[in-house]
Parts: C-alpha cells; structure tokens; sequence
C-alpha cells in the first residue's frame, strides 16, 4: 500500500509523537479531528500503520556504549532463527539481513565496554552462529526515525 500525500503527513506527525491529538494533528494537515480519526482508523486496518510505540533514549537506561555486530551464520540459517536467537537480548535495537559478506548486521546498546563485550560475546556463542565483526560507534552523526518499517 502506497500512503497519499494527506495520509503521510498525518503518519509523520504520529511518528513524531503518538500522543499527539486528532485535533492537534488536524490543524497541522487541514482537516478535522474526526476525519483524522478516521484516516487513522483506516491506516491501520489495512496495516499501514501497525502500532503505537515509544522511543527511549538508551542513555536513560545507562547504555552509552553503541555498536554494531556483523553476524556470519552457519549453513541452512533461516532470517527466522536469527531473528528468535536475537530476540531474547533486550541490548539489541535492531537487527536486519543484509548483503554481502555478513547475513545479518545487529545494533547493540550496552552500558560500557564490558557489557558490549558480554552481550557480543552470548551473540557469538549462539548455535546459528559461525563468526562475528563489531563496530564501535564513536560519535553519531544523524538520527532518523521513521515510522512504518516492517517488525
């Protein structure tokens, strides 16, 4: 599904803040809250929006420490398993398959270097595991969030 120039705007203004009211956004897009409720009401019955969620600073929660781990999987590893096996490390922020060499490129948050390197090491020694390389992130530079990414 393919979202309209009105049904975009209304999403990122969502995105910006899901707490955000139909009349607030309404005056923001030209159209009533009602009808904002409605264009809601549809966008998620046909899935393009698939929920409401919060963003937490890491920091907030002592994780200062960003990193990036490239998973090398073992043979007849399906983006199912890893996605099960990756699932259960509440440091992990997202995790994607990906091209080339690597099969999948995880991002972590941790508290500080120590954490970094348990977490890596627990991802390392799972079974569909074959091998790891990980990034430290220095500085980041841009941040987007965007709303409608598949989970």
């Amino acid at each position: 599904m393919r979202l309209n120039d009105l049904d975009e705007r209304i999403v990122h203004a969502l995105a910006e803040d899901a707490r955000r009211s139909y009349a607030d956004i309404g005056s923001e897009v030209g159209l009533s809250a009602p009808a904002v409720k409605r264009r809601v009401d549809r966008l998620r019955a046909e899935g393009a929006i698939t929920g409401f969620t919060v963003r937490v600073d890491p920091a907030a929660m002592g994780w200062e420490t960003e990193g990036f781990i490239e998973i090398y999987c073992r043979h007849n590893t399906s983006p199912d398993d890893i996605r099960r096996g990756l699932g259960r490390y509440p440091e992990v922020v997202s995790a994607s398959t990906v091209t080339g060499d690597a099969d999948a490129l995880v991002q972590i948050f941790a508290s500080d270097m120590r954490h970094f390197e348990r977490v890596l090491e627990r991802i390392a020694g799972e079974p569909f595991v074959e091998r790891t390389k990980s990034v430290l992130v220095l500085s980041p530079l841009l941040r987007r969030f965007t709303s409608g990414a598949p989970a």
